[in-house]
């Protein structure tokens, strides 16, 4: 007789807030109108990291909660997301990316003598579990973690948007070498099967870096440069008057 497995009811599927680079409809025109609004009233050409991460949270529908961590400053639900912002010449034809990931500090972290030259193997193994500490921690909170990325171009007028999971990095899938010349302070960690450059730390300023492909799925935004806006006109609409300033002379 054919074994039968019963039906379980019971099962608890922890759905994310939505699927991977599937958006919500509104999201992209929400992201639009932000960074029209930004070239309107200030006639700035960047975002940076954190800026970004406001106008993602308010354009998806999720919390926007700055963590120590990094990786969870979004919130919605069980997803989580870090965010980050670079800028390109043509966001569209980006291939490749490099992803700053903060300081990964051996001596803090493992009261580790570290020797630029000498056990790179050793040294990557430990550079690798700091991170992958760092996402377990919020992978205990959040059943989903991902991270949004904005590639803007210089003008604003295009972007790139998508996401990747934040995932932990097995470490017996990477070598490690020291580099030479003016990059000998500077450990590369390669994938073993492809051979191609994976992470960059820096033993000066203990920064770590993971490099990432740019999928084929992405979101494209396009916008059209607005006027920017005076600041006298925008203090009429506000209603501004200078009774609205105080002003004390202290000592």
């Amino acid at each position: 007789m054919k074994k039968k497995f019963p039906k379980l009811r019971t099962v608890n599927k922890v759905v994310p807030a939505y699927e991977l680079n599937e958006f919500p409809r509104q999201f992209p025109i929400n992201v639009g109108r932000q960074l029209i609004y930004t070239l309107a009233t200030r006639g700035a050409v960047d975002i940076e990291g954190k800026e970004w991460e406001a106008i993602f949270a308010s354009s998806v529908g999720a919390e926007w909660k700055p963590s120590v961590v990094g990786l969870d400053d979004i919130v919605m639900g069980n997803t989580a997301w870090g965010a980050k912002s670079i800028k390109a010449k043509k966001p569209s034809v980006v291939t490749a990316i490099r992803l700053i990931s903060g300081r990964n500090d051996l001596i803090n972290s493992y009261d580790y003598l570290v020797q630029p030259g000498k056990k790179p193997e050793e040294h990557g193994e430990l550079v690798l579990n700091i991170y992958n500490e760092r996402v377990s921690s919020v992978r205990e909170i959040y059943k989903h973690v991902r991270t949004i990325i904005l590639i803007r171009s210089f003008t604003l007028l295009e972007s790139i948007i998508f996401e990747i999971d934040t995932v932990r990095y097995d470490p017996e899938l990477y070598f490690w070498e020291w580099g030479t010349g003016r990059g000998s302070k500077n450990l590369y960690g390669f994938d073993r099967n492809s051979k191609e450059q994976k992470f960059t730390w820096q033993s000066g300023g203990q920064q770590f870096t993971i490099f990432e492909k740019v999928p084929a799925k992405t979101l494209l935004i396009n916008i059209k440069k607005p006027e920017q806006v005076q600041e006298g006109i925008v203090l009429d609409i506000i209603g501004y008057d200078e009774s609205w300033i105080t002003v004390k002379q202290n000592g």
